[in-house]
């Protein structure tokens, strides 16, 4: 089970606390693959919305591929993503209920396919940003201390 990472969304960990992660696939046509094989994607604004049963990625960024002719995609259209009935009623219940809200995560190809990594997560408030940004300070100042004393 090899994976390659295409792109992953930084904000979403910043934004949000992650509580649960899926894999699902995705509905994709051919120009779509050979654009993400070039590693030209961006989910920073991504967001998964659940509708008539059916989970569909909303605004993943997809730049058309270079070489395409007039059947080029749209670059941001929504598309279906591909999971058990049982994880979208899940997924459903979850957003419906609890306020929670999904967002993808990173973007990969796993054995030639393309998967989207979705997590169920709750937005922080301001207090827990500012949390996490200090933790992260303390982590990049204690690993400057501890390569000053390797040395």
């Amino acid at each position: 089970m090899s994976e390659k990472l295409i792109c992953a969304n930084k904000r979403a960990f910043h934004e949000y606390h992650i509580e649960e992660r899926l894999e699902a696939g995705i509905v994709l046509v051919g120009t779509e693959v050979k654009s993400l094989r070039a590693g030209k994607s961006n989910l920073t604004d991504a967001f998964v919305l659940v509708r008539n049963g059916e989970a569909w990625l909303h605004n993943l960024h997809i730049a058309p591929y270079d070489f395409g002719n007039r059947q080029n995609h749209e670059p941001e259209r929504q598309r279906k993503l591909l999971l058990h009935k049982k994880e979208v009623e899940k997924l459903h219940a979850r957003i419906r209920l609890e306020g929670c809200t999904a967002v993808p995560l990173k973007l990969y190809f796993k054995d030639g396919k393309v998967k989207v990594e979705v997590g169920i997560a709750k937005g922080k408030k301001l207090h827990d940003k500012r949390e996490d940004m200090k933790k992260n300070d303390l982590k990049r100042e204690h690993a400057k201390e501890f390569k000053i004393k390797a040395r």
